[in-house]
């Protein structure tokens, strides 16, 4: 097994070593200095999401991950991949449901290059209709491929999430759904630019080669002047009421032949002590070919061909999913039977000690594997510093699984997977 003492020690060694500081217009500024290699990372993490999306106004965070590539005032069209191309480096972006985040990662040298280009995003990028109509089909054709036509994708990234959610907009998918796309002009998008992509609302991140008092300057030149935005971004979590008796839904899927279970449960939020142990509890149940699904559900009764969990922890709640795709000759009534059954002796027995021992050491290797490359350092520090406005946690977040005992195990799963509270959803084929 692992060794944790090594691990231990090898952690001390690789302490992670910050700067940090707030411009008067807001922007938060991490650094990280790393002569190792000639090679800088930077990162714009904008406090914007899914979470931000109103009632047919859905995939706005996801349409500017996309539009803020077109180009600014600036930057002609098409010409922000060029720049990076062209001086080595690499870029992309990403969304979810709390957060966007622009990235590249370029040789040290042209780290005035990267954080220009940046600036011009936040201060300048182009909407135009154009751009606007430009992205529209990219967006939708992207919706095609990956939620349209693939099976069980619509059940998982819609379905589900209407169903665990009434009011927050977690119900919502992260790319939208098309009508809203459709509507969508350019004045909403305008507004939503001016409203979320403010140094206020962003944290910026520099790890890698650079010089300290150089790199702080150039990100004072760059970014000082942008103004600050006019919200107040302190906001009010929407408050969903209990699941108190279970939602059973079927969908019936053009893209499935295999018919599948789905046993959705509402967590808590992201920071909650509670959010490390159902991580465990994921791990415990469906991670690896010795965990209990695996080994119960498809090897030993082979009711599944495939099943697992995942978890998706998020800033106001979390969605926690049990699924499994039944084997011929086998229902879905029998296969949620004995997936129940799983997460009952769970909730009864918990886990041995050599199964919380196990998990520990996966998440402590995890936890070092994560911090050694510098877009992953960047990566924990912008996420440490937004949601738990700690960020020295990606030296002690570990500390958090160290102490979880096998009593927490049954504590939180009889907590949480229970089935008055959940949502459990058929996927079938079309008959």
């Amino acid at each position: 097994m692992f060794n944790s003492n090594h691990l231990k020690a090898n952690h001390e060694a690789t302490k992670i070593r910050f700067f940090e500081e707030t411009l008067i217009n807001g922007l938060h500024i991490i650094f990280h200095q790393d002569n190792t290699n000639p090679l800088v990372s930077i990162s714009v993490l904008y406090h914007v999401g899914t979470k931000n999306e109103f009632p047919g106004k859905s995939g706005f965070a996801h349409f500017f991950e996309h539009l803020m590539f077109e180009g600014s005032k600036n930057i002609k069209k098409g010409d922000f991949f060029k720049y990076i191309a062209s001086n080595g480096g690499k870029n992309n972006a990403y969304t979810n449901h709390d957060e966007t985040c622009y990235y590249e990662i370029l040789p040290s040298d042209r780290l005035p290059l990267a954080l220009w280009l940046e600036s011009e995003r936040m201060l300048h990028a182009k909407i135009d209709e154009e751009s606007i109509n430009i992205q529209r089909e990219v967006v939708k054709e992207e919706k095609k491929m990956q939620i349209e036509n693939q099976p069980y994708a619509k059940a998982i990234s819609e379905i589900i999430p209407s169903l665990l959610f009434k009011k927050h907009p977690y119900k919502y998918p992260i790319i939208g759904f098309e009508k809203d796309l459709n509507t969508a002009t350019k004045k909403d998008y305008k507004k939503f630019y001016e409203t979320y992509y403010v140094p206020n609302n962003a944290t910026l991140v520099v790890t890698g080669d650079f010089e300290m008092n150089e790199a702080r300057n150039l990100v004072h030149r760059y970014f000082s002047s942008i103004p600050k935005g006019k919200i107040d971004f302190n906001m009010k979590k929407i408050e969903e009421e209990p699941i108190k008796k279970e939602i059973f839904f079927t969908y019936v899927d053009k893209n499935t032949k295999v018919p599948g279970v789905f046993l959705s449960y509402r967590l808590p939020k992201m920071t909650d002590e509670d959010t490390y142990v159902l991580k465990i509890i994921d791990h415990v149940l469906s991670s690896g070919e010795s965990s209990r699904i695996m080994k119960n559900v498809i090897n030993k009764k082979q009711l599944a061909s495939y099943a697992g969990s995942f978890l998706d922890s998020m800033e106001d709640y979390g969605i926690f999913i049990i699924y499994g795709l039944i084997n011929p000759k086998i229902t879905l009534d029998q296969l949620t039977k004995v997936i129940d059954e799983e997460i009952e002796n769970l909730k009864e027995k918990g886990i041995t000690q050599y199964e919380l021992n196990k998990q520990k050491n996966f998440f402590e290797k995890k936890f070092l594997f994560d911090n050694y490359s510098m877009s992953g350092i960047a990566s924990n520090l912008s996420h440490y510093f937004l949601y738990y406005k700690n960020t020295n946690l990606i030296n002690t977040d570990i500390e958090k699984y160290r102490k979880i005992s096998i009593e927490d195990i049954k504590i939180v799963s009889n907590k949480y997977l229970n089935k008055n509270c959940r949502v459990r959803l058929y996927n079938v084929p079309i008959s």
